[in-house]
């Protein structure tokens, strides 16, 4: 009687970790029939993240290069950069990872933010060209763009910050600050009652995209607040990117109704 067949190794997905679509597709391919290994790579920013399924690690790579050798060392079949729109450096890491290994790369980016009738959105491609937009447009600021990245309203004087982030930043920090600790979503009723409590009279914001801090936006436009919108770094080239997880699943040819062929991740759209 013949040798039983070895079982073929199941496929390695790496996920860049770090938002909730990321943990929505750890669920996924974790629960999938098919059996796949996820792992998730949380940068360790945050003191308590919210565990995904799967494995799991915590801490960079070592640049493009270290990304490389883990992707080689662990068999990864896949990589799946699930981190936020404004995590630049990252995402061209993996870019260059997956171009050096041949491992097919695709982005999960959730759509971006547009203005709708009323809005009064200032669009900048940078913190520090928001700090600039400034003058004219308020004195009392509320700065919901994380922890990271305010050192570039470190300088200006004569307005009053107020902070949303989860954990607490670290300085510089402009010299009127107040630091609120946070976690969304948030409600509607709840962002229109903070901008009145504290008398915001401009929103400083990422285009971070996503239903859980929307609600501010449309607070603001109800109160007739200027916004400034800090727009999205640009993908590096080649690189596709996909909205959300059934779209990642589609790609790695792991559509929930199993038909189709698999798709090549890394070709762009």
């Amino acid at each position: 009687m013949p040798a039983p067949s070895p079982r073929p190794p199941r496929r390695h997905v790496l996920v860049l970790g770090g938002t909730a679509e990321a943990r929505r597709l750890a669920a996924a391919l974790a629960a999938h029939p098919a059996g796949i290994r996820v792992t998730t790579s949380l940068a360790g920013r945050t003191a308590r993240p919210e565990a995904p399924a799967g494995e799991v690690r915590i801490g960079g790579f070592g640049g493009a290069e270290g990304l490389a050798e883990w992707l080689r060392a662990h068999r990864v079949d896949a990589l799946v950069d699930a981190t936020h729109p404004f995590a630049e450096s990252i995402t061209a890491n993996a870019a260059r990872a997956a171009a050096a290994t041949g491992v097919p790369v695709v982005v999960l980016r959730r759509p971006g933010w547009r203005p709708v009738p009323g809005d009064r959105w200032y669009d900048v491609p940078s913190l520090a060209a928001a700090a600039e937009a400034l003058p004219g447009l308020g004195e009392r600021v509320f700065l919901s763009t994380g922890r990271l990245g305010l050192a570039a309203f470190a300088r200006l004087t004569g307005r009053h910050f107020l902070v949303r982030a989860v954990e607490r930043p670290d300085p510089p920090l402009p010299p009127d600050t107040e630091v609120l600790l946070a976690r969304g979503p948030f409600t509607l009723a709840g962002e229109r009652e903070l901008l009145r409590a504290h008398r915001i009279d401009v929103l400083v914001t990422k285009d971070s995209g996503g239903e859980a801090t929307a609600a501010k936006l449309t607070a603001a436009r109800e109160l007739g607040l200027p916004v400034v919108v800090v727009r999205r770094p640009a993908l590096p080239d080649g690189v596709p990117a996909v909205p959300d997880v059934a779209a990642v699943l589609r790609r790695l040819g792991l559509a929930p109704d199993g038909t189709g062929q698999a798709e090549q991740a890394g070709k762009p759209t």
